[in-house]
C-alpha cells in the first residue's frame, strides 16, 4: 500500500512523550481514534485502516512503549489514558469515535470514564475493564531477543490485569456513550466477562465473531461489517 492510501505518519508531543501516529481519510469526515494492543503498534491496523478510512478521519496511534512513539519507562493504563486525552487536544479532535483492541480497549474503557465528552462512540475488540479475581497474569521473563517495542511495558500492564483498580470495573456502568463490545469466539480472552460488560453498561451492544482475539486481523470484513453497522444504526454519519 502507498502512502496515499495508508495515510501519513506523523509526531506529537503530549505529557512529556512523543507519540507517533498514522493519519487517514478526508479531514472533513468524523474522527476515528484506534488504540492498539500490547506489543503491536498502529501498522497492526493495516488490515482495515482503508475501510474504515473511507468515511472517517482515522487517527492511529502508536501508544507510549510502542512503536515510533517514546519508550519512557514508565507504564500504566492511566498514563496510556491521559496521553490519548493529551492527543486529542494537539490534535484539535474535539470528539471521536474510540477503537481499542484488547489493552488499547482498557485504555478506551478508562478514558470513556475519565472524559465521555471526548467520544461519540466507543467501540471495544476482545476486551472488558479488569476487574479483581478474574485474569491472573503473572510476569514475564524478558525476551532473549529485543522487542520491536519497551518490554516493561509487558509486565507493568500484566501487573494491573492481575490486581486492578476495582474503580474500574465499577465506574462501567456510568458510561452511557454508545458502545459495540466485538468477541471472538476463539479467543483466550473468557467471553462471559464481555457480556457481562455489555449488560452493566447503560448502552452496549455485543457482537460475536468466528475468530480469535485479534480479530480485526483475522477476520477483517466481519470486523468492518460491526463496525460499519453499529455507526450506521447509531447515526454517527
Amino acid at each position: 500500500m502507498t502512502e496515499s492510501i495508508i495515510g501519513a505518519l506523523h509526531e506529537i508531543e503530549v505529557n512529556g512523550v512523543v507519540l507517533a501516529y498514522r493519519v487517514a481519510g478526508d479531514p472533513t469526515d468524523p474522527p476515528m481514534v484506534l488504540l492498539h494492543g500490547l506489543g503491536d503498534e498502529e501498522r497492526d491496523w493495516r488490515t482495515v485502516l482503508v475501510a474504515l478510512a473511507d468515511q472517517n478521519r482515522v487517527y492511529a496511534l502508536d501508544l507510549r512503549g510502542h512503536g515510533r512513539s517514546s519508550h519512557p519507562g514508565r507504564y500504566s493504563f492511566e498514563l496510556m489514558r491521559d496521553d490519548v486525552i493529551g492527543f486529542l487536544d494537539a490534535a484539535g479532535v474535539e470528539r471521536c469515535v474510540l477503537i481499542g483492541h484488547s489493552m488499547g480497549g482498557t485504555v478506551a474503557i478508562l478514558l470513556a470514564e475519565a472524559a465521555p465528552h471526548r467520544l461519540t462512540h466507543l467501540i471495544l475488540e476482545d476486551t472488558t475493564a479488569p476487574r479483581p479475581g478474574t485474569l491472573k497474569r503473572p510476569p514475564l521473563a524478558p525476551p532473549d531477543t529485543p522487542t520491536p517495542f519497551d518490554f516493561a511495558v509487558v509486565n507493568a500492564i500484566r501487573a494491573q490485569l492481575t490486581d486492578p483498580n476495582p474503580t474500574w470495573w465499577d465506574r462501567t456502568d456510568a458510561i452511557d456513550v454508545p458502545t459495540l463490545v466485538i468477541g471472538g469466539t476463539d479467543s483466550h480472552i473468557p467471553q462471559h466477562l464481555l457480556t457481562e460488560t455489555v449488560a452493566r453498561m447503560p448502552d452496549a451492544t455485543l457482537v460475536t465473531v468466528t475468530a480469535g482475539h485479534n480479530i480485526h486481523r483475522d477476520q477483517p470484513t466481519e470486523f468492518i461489517a460491526a463496525v460499519d453497522g453499529f455507526l450506521t444504526a447509531r447515526a454517527v454519519r
